[in-house]
């Protein structure tokens, strides 16, 4: 009896819950698989290229760039040439300038040692010392002037070369920080080019006088051995 009173409560309690509270209403896209109402997973943040990749992604940039290194290098290999012959220039000046001392040392040694010697003939031809004395000085002079004209040309071609560099190395770190958005169209500021710009420089002084120093100074010895050529053959 109490079995059938519990079946008659539960018949009545599911007829009493209607019958579309239990149905589910599934759109047609999602069973046809369309994936028009479907979220798309988020898409990765791209991360900015760095500089020398887009560089190497370019071709015009990455042919610039190689052009530029080449003939940054070319620069170089021409200043360590200017730099060595400066160094040699140098050389030979010093050694043109002991040439100088060394004659006229022995020229004086050999003329003050035939006058102690109380020959009379030695006042007489007195000239013959100081023409050779005269000649080798203006010799060694010259050479030492040509050299050190020679030294003031290879110092500026040197100049011009190191501002070549420095403005080439500026405009390849310019290139390597902007990458693509460099101008292909720019060309670095030579000294070539600046010329018609520049100002001339003044001529000075005391920068010319610095630079010949070293031929009036023999110069001027070369006059005080002349006349001492004389003082000694006949004292």
């Amino acid at each position: 009896m109490a079995t059938d009173k519990c079946e008659d409560v539960i018949a009545v309690s599911e007829s009493n819950v209607p019958v579309d509270s239990h149905i589910v209403e599934i759109p047609a896209d999602v069973l046809d698989g369309s994936p028009s109402d479907i979220p798309a997973p988020p898409s990765p943040a791209k991360h900015p290229q760095h500089p020398l990749e887009e560089i190497a992604d370019s071709r015009g940039h990455l042919l610039l760039l190689k052009l530029w290194q080449r003939e940054e290098e070319v620069i170089a290999r021409r200043i360590e040439v200017k730099e060595s012959r400066i160094d040699s220039i140098k050389k030979e000046i010093f050694h043109l300038a002991c040439l100088y001392f060394a004659f006229h040392g022995i020229v004086l040694t050999l003329l003050f040692t035939a006058a102690t010697q109380e020959n009379a003939h030695t006042c007489t031809r007195w000239w013959i010392p100081s023409t050779l004395s005269l000649i080798t000085s203006l010799a060694l002079i010259c050479a030492i002037q040509y050299k050190i004209i020679l030294q003031g040309k290879v110092i500026k071609m040197l100049q011009s070369d190191r501002s070549d560099s420095r403005a080439l190395s500026r405009c390849i770190q310019e290139l390597r920080m902007k990458g693509i958005s460099f101008d292909l169209s720019r060309e670095p500021q030579t000294t070539k080019k600046m010329k018609s710009s520049s100002v001339e420089t003044r001529f000075s002084p005391l920068r010319w006088c610095s630079r010949f120093s070293l031929p009036f100074t023999l110069t001027i010895t070369s006059g005080l051995i002349l006349c001492s050529c004389k003082f000694i053959a006949c004292s």
